[in-house]
């Protein structure tokens, strides 16, 4: 059966991977460290957040998906606990490859393994149907549950379990027959009986010597009707030992070689391999026990751990945010062809992790609105001023929207995109060959060969290494490309001249994205971290900054002037 918490049934699974420059500049493994600290969960984890669907089905399941999760801690415990469960029944498929006897602690400890998983079923059943779960994917599990435990027969394995078990532990003790050749060196081993009974006899040295003394007590021949056999041994042919016994470099003793693996001696493989083989009754009704369950219908739940893992884990990290009091919502999907996007109250969810964490932080939230007026933004302000803090508050919103995880704002509601595609500083490591300009120029151009009109990009103070002029003549292109493209972007720069130009670049170029000019405030000299809808303000912010630290030039005179 196909089933899937983050696709609905007969769904298209298809989707595009964010770029290795994407994952870096949206912060995916700051956001990973506050999801979990285990490297098999983040290694899931970052498997799922690094895949994009813009379908809008795919996405409305996954976010109802995450409200059930969200809504019942009791849920989480229940699938959290499945999870550890599943994680021990990982390799139960290769019993069903095994042809040869396999060593009956082992299958035993399986048996553990599939009791403990009939017992987790049981309960998540009992979950599930106390909870009133609202979504597609936590009904169809509902009902996958009790299909499971209706039809895979499950008091039966329980029962076939307990009755294997109780055989296994009917063994105490194995008596085992060593031939000797005449230097008293072991030559085969074979099992002469299983027995009911622990044996307690102790100093086996002691007696064993006596008996090589004294004539009379040796056993004659290999007849052992006159030892009491609690559990008839199964008849096998004596096993060979693989490793010979060697006498050491002067004759005075013997020794065994010993396994470099596991130190055991040649007698003591032989006896386990003996062991082995003389239980294969008992090993083999195991086998055909775990052979009658392996494809129960509840072992496709395997699958699921990673999808199991990404919704609880945010779901317990927006449980964290919420509680500092910052708002979250499902955001609202829409035809991924209108390319609209709309977001009140928007705020870097970074900045909510550390709040979480206990850091004194006062977060700005901002609204964003991409429709048929403006889809491409350039974003000026002062240093420190948030641009780039709002460039991948957006950017993250979209991806956690997408993967139907509620979104750090007010309200949202997305045209979902195919793709995000991010353009940072580059480390300078990695500018030796081409240089910053030509380095960013190459980046951009790749960007350009993949995106769509249903991308969105990010571009942070690209350009921005070169001279003002150059940097402004390439970034017109790239505006005047994204236009024509039909893409949605934030492009946060210090190129105010650019931003000044929106109007004439919509003019130049035709297209389905006009640009628009995007400021982040300063008031009375403080920067306030709002972003409006206004011409760049250099000017003006030059004035308040100055102002506020006193070096404007009527500042710096009165000074002056009050020293003489």
């Amino acid at each position: 059966m196909d089933y899937s918490l983050m696709f609905p049934q007969n769904a298209n699974q298809s989707y595009k991977t964010l770029t290795p420059e994407s994952v870096n500049d949206l912060s995916i493994e700051f956001l990973l460290d506050a999801l979990t600290k285990q490297r098999y969960e983040r290694d899931h984890i970052r498997k799922i957040m690094t895949r994009v669907t813009d379908d809008p089905e795919v996405i409305r399941y996954r976010c109802d998906v995450f409200e059930d999760f969200l809504r019942f801690p009791k849920l989480r415990d229940a699938m959290e606990e499945l999870v550890v469960k599943l994680a021990d029944l990982r390799d139960i498929e290769r019993f069903q490859k095994d042809q040869e006897g396999s060593a009956l602690w082992s299958l035993v400890n399986r048996l553990r393994e599939i009791d403990d998983y009939v017992t987790c079923i049981t309960a998540m059943k009992d979950v599930l149907e106390e909870l009133d779960v609202k979504s597609e994917g936590m009904l169809t599990l509902r009902q996958i549950i009790r299909d499971i435990s209706a039809d895979s027969g499950f008091p039966e394995l329980r029962q076939d379990i307990d009755e294997t078990f109780e055989k296994v532990r009917r063994i105490k003790s194995i008596t085992i027959g060593v031939n000797l050749d005449s230097m008293l060196r072991p030559a085969s081993a074979g099992v002469v009986s299983l027995n009911d009974i622990e044996y307690r006899e102790s100093n086996l040295m002691r007696r064993f010597m006596n008996f090589a003394d004294r004539k009379d007590e040796l056993h004659h021949g290999t007849d052992t009707g006159s030892i009491r056999v609690f559990h008839p041994a199964t008849p096998i042919k004596a096993v060979e030992f693989n490793r010979k016994i060697e006498l050491n470099d002067n004759m005075t003793g013997v020794h065994t070689r010993t396994s470099a693996v596991t130190g055991a001696d040649s007698l003591s493989n032989a006896i386990k391999d003996t062991v082995t083989n003389i239980m294969k009754q008992t090993v083999n009704e195991i086998k055909n026990t775990i052979r009658r369950y392996v494809n129960i219908s509840g072992y496709m739940l395997i699958n699921l751990m990673p999808e199991i893992l990404f919704y609880i884990r945010w779901a317990e990290l927006i449980e964290k945010i919420m509680a500092t009091g910052m708002p979250v919502c499902k955001a609202q999907i829409l035809p991924p062809e209108q390319r609209d996007c709309s977001f009140k109250g928007l705020y870097n969810l970074k900045l909510a992790i550390n709040k979480a964490g206990g850091e004194d932080i006062n977060i700005i939230a901002n609204d964003i609105d991409f429709n048929d007026d403006m889809r491409i933004f350039i974003l000026t302000g002062p240093n420190r001023g948030g641009k780039t803090i709002f460039t991948q508050a957006w950017g993250i919103a979209m991806l956690l929207a997408q993967l139907g995880i509620y979104v750090p704002a007010e309200s949202a509601s997305i045209s979902p995109c195919d793709n995000i595609f991010t353009h940072f500083p580059a480390d300078e490591n990695d500018t030796v060959d081409l240089g910053r300009l030509g380095e960013e120029s190459k980046r951009l151009a790749e960007i350009f060969e993949q995106a769509t009109e249903r991308s969105i990009m990010l571009l942070n103070e690209s350009l921005a290494t070169t001279s003002v002029t150059e940097g402004l003549f390439i970034a017109k292109d790239v505006v005047r490309a994204m236009r024509y493209l039909g893409t949605r972007c934030i492009f946060n720069t210090h190129m105010h001249d650019l931003a000044r130009s929106v109007d004439a670049l919509n003019e130049e170029v035709e297209g389905t994205s006009k640009a628009a000019s995007l400021v982040t405030g300063v008031h009375d000299g403080e920067r306030s971290f709002k972003v409006s809808l206004l011409p760049p303000q250099g000017v003006s912010y030059a004035k308040d900054i100055a102002l506020k630290y006193g070096v404007s030039f009527r500042q710096i005179k009165e000074s002056i002037d009050s020293r003489t």
